[in-house]
C-alpha cells in the first residue's frame, strides 16, 4: 500500500488545504493519516506534539516499527478522538493517555506484538476518561478477573456505548455491575476466557445492536430474551462448544442482519418465524446440533447473502431460495438432506458463487448448465448420490470456476474433458465415482493454478503408465491418486517442489522408493504410499522432509532397518508413523526425542527384535502403540505412563513375566483396545491395569466421544483414521474405522493363572473379551453378566470350575460368539436367550456339563433351570431388544465374515450399516470429526 495523502502535500500552499488535514480558524484540529504506509518510529521529539489544538488524530494502519507509544501525548490535551490501531506499537500503554480527559473515542486495538496494561493498569488508564463513548482495546493484555474489570468500567465510564475488549486475557464471570452501563450498544468480548454463562441482564440493554462473544469458553444456556432485543442486529457466539441454547420465535420485522452460532451446542429446530428476519444477510449455524427440516419461510429472506447450515442433522429436502436474489454462498453440507433436486431448484442455485451440498443423500443428475455459470466459483457436491452422465460443455475457458468437488457420488460414463479447460481451476476432486474411461493424466498440464487434485478410484492405467510428459505445476500442493491401478511412480511428481500432501495408497507401484521420489519431499507434510509393492530399504532421504507430520508406508515389502532419523523426527513434527506389514528387521532405534509428538506408532507384522525403546516414554501424546507380530522381548512396559494411550497391541512377541508393578498405578484412563495375546506373560490377571481403564467403563459424560471414530488430526488440518487388526474366533478382522466404543481385551495364549477377577464386570463397555488358552482357575464370576455390550466371550482352554452363572445368559444380550470349551465346568447349561443360539462347540470339553445343546442329559439329582417364559423366549419383540439384536447382528456378522472384510464391497456395506444404526439410536451424537479429504480441500481455499 502506498500513500494517497502525504504524497500530495505541497509545502508551498497552506497546510489547511492538504488532504487529511482539518482546520478551524487557521489552526489544525484534525489529522487523518490512516493507512498511509508510514514506517519507522514515533518518538517524543516529533513535531506532531506541537499541534496542541488537535482534536482528532488517526495514525491507524501504519507501521511504527514496534516502537512504544510516546509519552508526550498528554500535550494534545484537546484530543477527543485518538486512533492508534493496527499501527505496530508495542509495550506498556503510557500514563499520558489517561491525561486526555476530553477523549470521546479511544482506539488502541490490534497492534501486532501487543500492548499491555500493567502500570498504569486499566483502572488508572480510564478513571479520568468519564466522557468516553467508545473504548477499543482489542488485543491489549489486561489480565483481570470478571468482577474487577466489570466494576472498573461501570464506575468510570457511565456514558459508554461501544465496549470492544476482544483477546484481552480477561476472565469471567461477567459481573452484574456491568448492567450499570445502560447506554451500551456494542459489546465485543471475543477470545477471552469468560468460562461462564451469558448474563440475562444483557437483554435489558435497550440500545444493544451488536453482541460478539465468540471463542470465549461460554457455558450454560444462552438466554432466549437476548434474541428478542428489538435493536439487536449482530450476534456472534461462535466456537463456544459448551454453550447450549435454542432459537425462540422471532417477532415481525426483527432487526437481525448477522447471526453466527457456528460451533456451539445449540439444538432443536429452526422456527418458522425465522422468516420474519427480513433484514438478515448472514446466517451461520454450522457445526451445531440443529435438526428437523429447513423451514420454507427462509425463502422469504430476500437480503440473505451468506447461509451456512452445514454439519447439523437437518433432514428432508432443500427448500426454495428463489426470493434470496443476493444469496452468493450456500452451504448445506454434512446433514441428512435427501431427495432429488428438481430442475426448478437447480435453477435457483445457479446464481450462487459458492455452493456446498457435500455429504448428504441427495440424488438425481447434475445439470450441465451448472458448469457454465460466469458467477460460480466453488461447486461442492461431494458424498451424495448424484448419478447419470456428465456431458461435455463448451466455452468454459472464460468462466470463474475455481474449485470442483464431485467426489464420492454415482456419476457414470466418461469424465468430460471440458472440466480440464477451466484455466483458473485451483481445486479438482472427481474420485470415487463410476467413471468408466481411463484418464490420461496429461490433461491436467494446462491447469497452471491447480493446487488440489483428487482422482482417487479413477483408472489411470495406460499400457506403460507413461507419465513422462513435461509437467511442472508450481502451485500443486495436494495430490490424491489412491486406488488408481498405477504400476509405477508418476514421474511428474518429482518436479513438484511445493507438494506437501501426497496419497498414492492402494496401487500396484513397484520398485524402490528411493529411486521413485528422488529429491521430492523437502516440504512434504503428509505421505501415504501404503498398500503398494515397494521393496528395498526405507530411504534416509525421506528425513529431509523436516515438516513431515504423517508417513504411512504400511503393507509393502520394505526391508532392512528403520532409519534412526525417522524416529528422531518425532521431536520435530512427526505425529503418525505407520510401517505395518513389511519385512523390516533389526531393533527399534532408541531415539525418540525428549519433546516427542508422536500419536500413532504402528510396526505390526515385521521382523523386529530386541527390546522396546525406553525413550518411547518421551512420547506423552501417544494414542496408538501397535508392535504386534514381531520378535520384541521384555517385560510389560509400565514405564509408558501416557494418559492418552487408547490402543496397546503387543500380540505375538516375546514378552514375559507378570503384568503387575506395585510402583505404578497404570494411569491409562483412555485404554480401549489391549491385545497382549500369544506372549509368555505369567501370574494373575492384572487387576490394577484393568481397574485403571476408565474408557472401558460406562460413563455418561463420555457419551459423545464414545460414538466418534479414533482419528488423529495434525496442526494443518489433516485427518488420519487408523486401522487395527483384531482376532476373534481365530479370524483376523481389520477394523478400518475404530469406533471409540469398540473396547477389546485379549489376554489369550499366555500363562496367566489364578481366578478370574470379578472387577472385569465393571468394564461395562467391553465388546470383546478373550482370556482363552491360559491356566485360569476358580468359578466364572456372576459379575460378567453386567457386560451387557459384550459381543464375543472366549474363556476356552483354561481350568475354570463350577457352574455357568445364569446371569451371563440373562445379561449378555449382544453376545454372538461364545466359547467356554475345554474347562472343568459342571451342571446344566442355562440354555435361554442368547445362550440358546450357540452350538455344542461352545461348551464341549467340559465332561460334567449337561443338557442342550450337548447330548448328555443332566442327572435327576442335578437341579434344572426353569423353562424360559414367553417373554424370555420372545425377548427380541421388545423395542429395545430389537435394537440390541440388530446391533448384535451387525457387529456379529462383521466378525463372522472376517475373511470377507478384506473385500471392499463387503467392508463398505458393513460400516455403512454400523453408522446408520448407531446414529438412529443416538441422533444427538451424529456430529463427529469431518473426513480429512473435505478438510484439506477446503483449507486450501474452498471456504472464503
Amino acid at each position: 500500500m502506498t500513500s494517497n495523502k502525504l504524497v500530495k502535500w505541497n509545502q508551498s500552499v497552506d497546510c489547511c488545504s492538504w488532504e487529511g488535514v482539518t482546520c478551524h480558524e487557521g489552526r489544525v484540529i484534525g489529522l487523518d493519516l490512516t493507512n498511509e504506509s508510514i514506517s519507522g518510529g514515533l518518538d517524543d521529539t516529533s513535531s506532531l506534539f506541537s499541534l496542541q489544538h488537535l482534536q482528532s488524530l488517526s495514525l491507524a494502519y501504519n507501521d511504527f516499527n514496534y516502537s512504544q507509544i510516546p509519552s508526550q501525548f498528554d500535550k494534545l490535551a484537546n484530543l477527543s478522538y485518538l486512533n492508534l490501531s493496527y499501527a505496530n506499537f508495542v509495550g506498556q500503554i503510557p500514563i499520558a493517555i489517561s491525561h486526555l480527559t476530553r477523549l470521546v473515542t479511544l482506539d488502541l486495538s490490534c497492534n501486532y506484538y501487543r500492548l499491555y496494561l500493567e502500570n498504569p493498569n486499566l483502572n488508572m488508564l480510564i478513571q479520568n476518561l468519564s466522557d468516553l463513548i467508545e473504548l477499543h482495546l482489542d488485543d491489549v493484555a489486561i489480565s483481570m478477573q470478571g468482577k474487577e474489570w466489570c466494576r472498573i468500567l461501570s464506575s468510570s465510564l457511565p456514558n459508554l456505548r461501544v465496549l470492544s475488549l476482544s483477546n484481552c486475557d480477561l476472565l469471567g464471570p461477567i459481573d452484574s455491575s456491568l448492567r450499570n452501563l445502560k447506554s451500551l450498544s456494542v459489546i465485543r468480548l471475543n477470545g477471552n476466557n469468560i468460562a461462564s454463562p451469558v448474563p440475562i441482564f444483557f437483554a435489558n440493554f435497550k440500545n444493544l445492536t451488536s453482541l460478539e462473544v465468540s471463542s470465549s469458553w461460554l457455558n450454560g444456556t444462552f438466554p432466549k430474551k437476548i434474541f428478542q432485543v428489538p435493536t439487536l442486529q449482530m450476534l456472534d457466539l461462535s466456537n463456544n462448544e459448551d454453550l447450549q441454547g435454542s432459537l425462540p420465535e422471532f417477532p415481525l420485522n426483527g432487526s437481525f442482519r448477522t447471526m453466527v452460532l457456528r460451533g456451539t451446542n445449540f439444538s432443536g429446530t429452526l422456527p418458522h418465524s425465522i422468516g420474519n428476519l427480513k433484514m438478515l444477510s448472514t446466517l451461520d449455524v454450522s457445526y451445531c446440533n440443529f435438526s428437523g427440516s429447513i423451514p420454507d419461510s427462509m425463502a422469504s429472506l430476500t437480503q440473505l447473502v451468506f447461509l451456512d447450515m452445514s454439519s447439523n442433522m437437518f433432514s428432508g429436502s432443500i427448500p426454495a431460495f428463489s426470493m434470496a436474489k443476493n444469496l452468493t454462498n450456500l452451504d448445506l453440507s454434512s446433514n441428512n438432506l435427501t431427495g432429488q433436486i428438481t430442475s426448478t431448484q437447480w435453477e435457483q442455485l445457479l446464481k450462487l458463487e459458492y455452493l456446498y451440498l457435500d455429504k448428504n443423500s441427495l440424488n438425481g443428475s447434475i445439470p450441465v448448465s451448472l458448469f457454465s455459470l460466469r458467477s460460480l466459483k466453488v461447486l461442492g457436491l461431494w458424498s451424495n448420490q448424484f448419478s447419470g452422465q456428465l456431458k461435455e460443455f463448451s466455452n468454459v475457458s472464460s468462466y470463474m470456476l475455481e474449485y470442483i468437488d464431485l467426489n464420492d457420488n454415482q456419476l457414470e460414463g466418461p469424465i468430460p474433458m471440458s472440466i480440464f479447460e477451466y484455466r483458473g481451476l485451483k481445486g479438482l476432486s472427481l474420485g470415487s465415482n463410476k467413471f468408466n474411461n481411463s484418464l490420461d493424466l496429461s490433461v491436467i498440464q494446462p491447469l497452471k493454478n491447480l493446487s488440489y487434485l483428487d482422482l482417487s478410484h479413477i483408472n489411470l492405467l495406460t499400457e506403460y503408465n507413461d507419465f513422462n510428459f513435461s509437467l511442472s505445476l508450481v502451485q500443486l500442493q495436494t495430490v490424491i491418486l489412491a486406488s488408481c491401478k498405477l504400476k509405477k511412480f508418476p514421474d511428474f511428481l518429482r518436479n513438484q517442489s511445493n507438494l506437501y500432501y501426497l496419497d498414492l495408497s492402494n496401487n500396484q507401484i513397484y520398485g524402490e522408493l528411493a529411486t521413485s521420489i528422488g529429491q521430492f519431499g523437502a516440504f512434504a507434510q503428509y505421505l501415504s504410499f501404503s498398500s503398494n509393492k515397494f521393496h528395498g530399504s526405507i530411504p534416509r532421504s525421506i528425513c529431509n522432509a523436516t515438516q513431515l507430520q504423517l508417513i504411512d508406508l504400511s503393507n509393502n515389502s520394505f526391508g532392512g532397518e528403520i532409519p534412526q532419523c525417522l524416529i528422531e523426527m518425532s521431536g520435530i513434527e512427526l505425529e503418525v508413523l505407520n510401517l505395518r506389514k513389511n519385512k523390516l528387521n533389526g531393533t527399534i532405534p532408541d531415539a525418540f526425542s525428549d519433546n516427542c509428538d508422536l500419536q500413532i506408532l504402528a510396526l505390526n507384522k515385521n521382523q523386529l527384535e530386541g527390546g522396546l525403546p525406553k525413550s518411547l516414554a518421551n512420547c506423552s501424546r501417544l494414542e496408538v502403540l501397535d508392535i504386534g507380530n514381531n520378535h520384541i522381548e521384555g517385560t510389560f512396559p509400565f514405564y509408558l505412563n501416557h494418559a492418552s494411550l487408547r490402543v496397546l497391541v503387543l500380540r505375538s512377541n516375546k514378552f514375559y513375566g507378570p503384568i503387575s508393578n506395585p510402583k505404578h498405578n497404570a494411569p491409562w484412563p483412555m485404554l480401549q483396545i489391549v491385545d497382549v495375546a500369544s506372549n509368555n506373560f505369567t501370574g494373575n490377571l492384572p487387576i490394577m491395569l484393568l481397574s485403571s481403564c476408565m474408557a472401558m467403563m460406562d460413563r455418561a459424560h463420555e457419551a459423545h466421544s464414545r460414538l466418534s471414530y479414533l482419528q488423529i488430526s495434525t496442526p494443518n488440518g489433516f485427518y488420519y483414521q487408523d486401522t487395527i487388526t483384531i482376532t476373534n474366533k481365530g479370524l483376523e478382522v481389520e477394523l478400518v474405522k475404530i469406533l471409540t466404543i469398540v473396547v477389546n481385551l485379549d489376554f489369550s495364549c499366555n500363562n496367566f493363572d489364578g481366578p478370574l477377577p470379578k472387577e472385569i464386570g465393571e468394564l461395562t463397555l467391553l465388546y470383546i473379551l478373550n482370556l482363552s488358552h491360559n491356566a485360569l482357575t476358580g468359578e466364572i464370576p456372576a459379575s460378567l453378566g453386567k457386560l451387557s455390550n459384550l459381543e464375543s466371550l472366549d474363556l476356552s482352554n483354561n481350568e475354570l470350575t463350577g457352574k455357568i452363572p445364569v446371569q451371563l445368559a440373562n445379561g449378555l444380550i449382544f453376545l454372538s460368539v461364545l466359547n467356554l470349551s475345554f474347562n472343568q465346568l459342571v451342571g446344566q447349561i442355562p440354555f435361554i436367550k442368547q445362550f440358546a443360539t450357540f452350538s455344542e462347540n461352545s461348551f464341549k470339553g467340559n465332561e460334567r456339563l449337561c443338557d442342550l445343546p450337548l447330548k448328555s442329559q443332566c442327572s435327576l439329582e442335578e437341579p434344572r433351570l426353569p423353562p424360559p417364559t414367553y417373554e424370555e423366549s420372545n425377548w427380541s419383540m421388545i423395542d429395545w431388544n430389537y435394537i440390541s439384536a440388530e446391533l448384535g447382528f451387525v457387529f456379529g456378522f462383521g466378525f463372522a465374515i472376517g475373511p470377507l472384510m478384506f473385500w471392499k464391497r463387503w467392508r463398505i456395506w458393513y460400516y455403512k450399516h454400523v453408522d446408520d444404526i448407531l446414529f438412529k439410536i443416538f441422533p444427538q451424537l451424529y456430529l463427529g470429526k469431518e473426513h480429512h479429504r473435505r478438510q484439506t480441500f477446503r483449507n486450501q481455499g474452498l471456504r472464503h
